[in-house]
């Protein structure tokens, strides 16, 4: 096992949990990676399966589904409601550690800022903490370790890859440059702190109670909280680092301009670097234009000129899928997912080597789940939703997902009805992927951007992907299918439904859910249902 120091030529911090986790830690707790993600399924609807599959090419596709949105009398507003005024003096700075998937990043960056207008505070660009379930591939570093958590050494204690320090960096995703320059008038942004503040990093915060760090931040804080907790830090030391910083900041009560802050940082200000805009470029482009083989003998290829709805050639449309559908989620879990006692077994043992056996909603029977619309959907399902809606078998999907549990096994019912499957490894080489091979958050990146020029996004259940997605689509007013849960769940059960009738009870259920805008409730957050705090009536 290789150990990489830090740059001063001291064992670090992350060496030593390294070495202290190969002697202790279990192997059961150490290598759920190897707990088996193949099971063997058929389709678990197969009544209804084999009538999609019958009537798909003489159905008739809906006029309407590839229709762009109309105008629905808003659009985007993130212009302060107050006069440009030159900033006042900081308070002081404010950082803050972010863990979690890339969406849930994203929304503790807006967060971050919001809470540094609220401060007067200048913001140190936020560090962003490597999602250890997604298992980024770890790379030797050649400059100071500043994080290593016990549980993120865990994940790779069985694997070949070298083990150091694991360190994600805003601008491995985000441009710097476009941020600051974007939000120069709102607030006061740093890539780094001073030099007489260079103590204050992630590892100083994990080694013991620091006086600096304020991590009682409840869950929807008000702004008063902060005023009333950080200032008073701020005034002290002239920094405050606060984390765990996920979900620190209430979507109710906030003024005009803190929500219409949120908006402009969300919609505006966070733009991927541009290594994943020209791939995700390239990936949109394939998909419009697909490469297909010529049928003369030099075999060369050339791109195919789509017909798209209304017979004109040009550009062809696709819907981007985010399956949601990985080994995580179907542990946490208490749904059946049709692959018998090998996956019960399969996902118990997961459970137990990560959530010592805890279950999410264990308490309902799988029944009540699906009544209740909790139950994700499976690739099969959201397949058999899609050939309901209208979409033809030769609809292009791209796929926008983490690793399907299950595998192609998992996949092959969908890819029977929409052949026409796509994603990153099928649409670029590897030569093409190598700047983000490895990185699952600049992956996840790049289906985030594709999924943003799809001319349709739909997501199999509601999470982090999902509700980013409506948010940011809805901003730009563009389509997106929201899956009514608790219905489908229902017709799914229904094992005597013939397909007629399953198809009229999804057109009905799925009316006004794809695109039409859905006004923020209290609680609700502003990333998902960014109406009316993002947007103004047009005149």
């Amino acid at each position: 096992m290789k150990l990489h120091h830090c740059k001063h030529g001291r064992v670090s911090l992350c060496d030593m949990l390294v070495i202290i986790t190969t002697l202790f830690v279990p192997l059961s707790y150490a290598s759920p990676s190897f707990l088996s993600e193949t099971i063997v399924t058929k389709p678990r609807h197969s009544r209804l399966f084999k009538s999609a599959l019958q009537q798909e090419n003489l159905n008739e596709q809906q006029s309407d589904l590839w229709t762009p949105l109309v105008n629905q009398g808003w659009k985007p507003c993130i212009d302060s409601t107050s006069t440009s005024l030159p900033l006042p003096d900081s308070s002081g700075y404010i950082q803050v550690f972010l863990d979690g998937g890339l969406n849930q990043q994203r929304m503790g960056i807006c967060d971050a800022v919001s809470v540094a207008k609220i401060l007067n505070a200048t913001l140190v660009i936020p560090y962003l903490e490597v999602n250890p379930v997604w298992k980024d591939k770890v790379v030797p570093l050649t400059f100071e370790c500043q994080t290593c958590t016990y549980e993120k050494y865990i994940n790779h204690m069985n694997t070949n890859m070298t083990l150091s320090c694991i360190c994600c960096y805003f601008e491995d995703i985000f441009d710097v440059d476009h941020f600051m320059n974007v939000l120069k008038n709102d607030i006061s942004v740093v890539r780094e702190l001073p030099d007489e503040y260079a103590w204050s990093t992630r590892e100083y915060y994990a080694s013991a109670i620091r006086s600096t760090r304020v991590k009682n931040a409840p869950l929807h804080a008000s702004a008063n909280w902060y005023l009333e907790h950080v200032s008073p830090v701020l005034e002290s030391y002239g920094i405050a680092a606060i984390s765990p910083f996920s979900h620190r900041l209430a979507f109710d009560n906030m003024s005009v301009d803190i929500q219409r802050l949120r908006c402009k940082v969300n919609f505006e200000a966070l733009t991927f670097v541009p290594h994943v805009r020209n791939l995700g470029d390239l990936l949109v482009n394939r998909l419009r234009f697909p490469v297909v083989q010529s049928d003369d003998a030099t075999g060369t290829e050339y791109l195919k000129q789509v017909v798209d709805t209304k017979g004109i050639k040009g550009r062809g449309k696709f819907v981007a899928l985010h399956l949601r559908f990985d080994k995580d989620m179907a542990a946490h879990s208490a749904c059946d997912f049709g692959g018998g006692k090998a996956e019960k077994k399969a996902l118990a043992r997961y459970r137990k080597a990560i959530w010592q056996g805890r279950v999410l909603n264990s308490r309902f029977t799988d029944e009540e789940l699906r009544n209740q619309g909790r139950c994700p959907l499976t690739p099969e399902e959201i397949g058999l939703l899609l050939t309901a809606l209208g979409f033809k078998n030769n609809t292009r999907l791209y796929l926008s997902s983490h690793k399907v549990y299950g595998g192609e096994a998992r996949i092959s019912a969908l890819r029977k009805l929409f052949p026409n499957i796509e994603d990153k490894k099928s649409l670029a080489s590897a030569v093409e992927r190598a700047q983000i091979n490895g990185k699952a958050s600049l992956s996840a990146a790049v289906d985030y951007y594709v999924s943003m020029h799809s001319d349709i996004f739909i997501s199999a259940s509601p999470g982090n992907m999902h509700n980013a997605m409506v948010g940011h689509r809805t901003y730009l007013n563009l389509k997106t299918i929201r899956p009514n849960m608790a219905l489908l769940g229902q017709l799914f059960m229904n094992r005597s439904m013939n397909w007629s009738d399953f198809q009229a009870a999804v057109v009905k259920g799925q009316r006004n859910r794809a695109g039409k805008i859905k006004m923020r409730e209290d609680k609700q957050s502003i990333y998902t249902y960014p109406v009316p705090d993002c947007v103004c009536q047009q005149d």
